[in-house]
């Protein structure tokens, strides 16, 4: 299936690995030209690299210009960006009843303001070509919240509710806006906090592993480039009548419908 990206121009956010460069290298990879950003120069430039047509930049998102030094980085290098993929690092974890004031600040200050401020500047081009495609990253925990990780159920529900309400508003302009959901897929992140949920539960990482796997339906954590395809999917002129939704890459992880 052809996706209809060739040509079109992509910004990633927080691609220089994980799920973020997932996306990136699929988009490339359909012929899209990709800005792959992050806060690690030389990283974002070193996967840029390997892809058929990309650039990096780095930046940091949470800065109070970085959303119009991005738009304008990405217009130098290839154009508008008709492809935004919104990302953001996870929170640290952490107990509902431990969340004070300042942590809640942080987690929209993460995982909503920045993204706010970047849909809204890079929108109007959009609108105006009648083509757009914003697509977050988000959590399985938007639809389940997750044990431990307050922070970010918090800021990643709030993005999710912000985004559903935007996409009745630019439907009719061409631009579609969707929320991909990953389970336990095998990320530098999520072995982490395999780690964390080892030593805070005195288990071997070997148990809280397989323990891990056995929760899933499909037996095993996702490969990244299985998500990156369902990102790329839906960022493609193919997905156009798909907007407004929570879509789960989660390996049958989730029980409620």
């Amino acid at each position: 299936m052809d996706l209809g990206l060739t040509g079109r121009v992509a910004l990633v956010l927080a691609s220089t690995g994980g799920l973020g460069a997932a996306i990136a290298t699929a988009l490339a990879e359909e012929g899209a030209h990709v800005v792959v950003c992050g806060r690690d120069r030389g990283r974002a430039e070193a996967l840029a690299a390997t892809l058929p047509s990309a650039t990096g930049v780095e930046v940091d998102v949470t800065a109070p210009d970085a959303a119009a030094g991005l738009l304008a980085a990405t217009r130098d290098a290839y154009g508008d960006p008709d492809v935004l993929v919104l990302n953001g690092p996870g929170p640290a974890p952490s107990r509902a009843a431990d969340l004070d004031a300042d942590g809640a600040r942080a987690a929209t200050d993460t995982l909503l303001v920045p993204h706010v401020d970047l849909v809204r500047q890079a929108l109007p081009a959009m609108r105006s070509r009648g083509w757009g495609r914003v697509l977050a990253v988000g959590s399985s925990g938007v639809e389940a919240p997750l044990p431990n990780l307050t922070a970010s159920n918090v800021g990643r529900a709030a993005l999710a509710a912000y985004l559903k309400t935007l996409a009745a508003e630019v439907a009719a302009d061409g631009v579609t806006v969707n929320m991909l959901l990953p389970g336990r897929i095998a990320t530098d992140r999520v072995a982490a906090l395999d780690e964390a949920a080892a030593a805070r539960q005195g288990r071997s990482l070997d148990d809280v592993q397989a323990a891990s796997r056995a929760a899933i339906p499909v037996g095993r954590y996702g490969e990244p480039a299985e998500f990156g395809a369902v990102g790329a999917f839906l960022c493609s002129a193919r997905a156009s009548y798909v907007t407004g939704g929570l879509v789960r890459c989660d390996g049958g992880l989730l029980a409620n419908l």
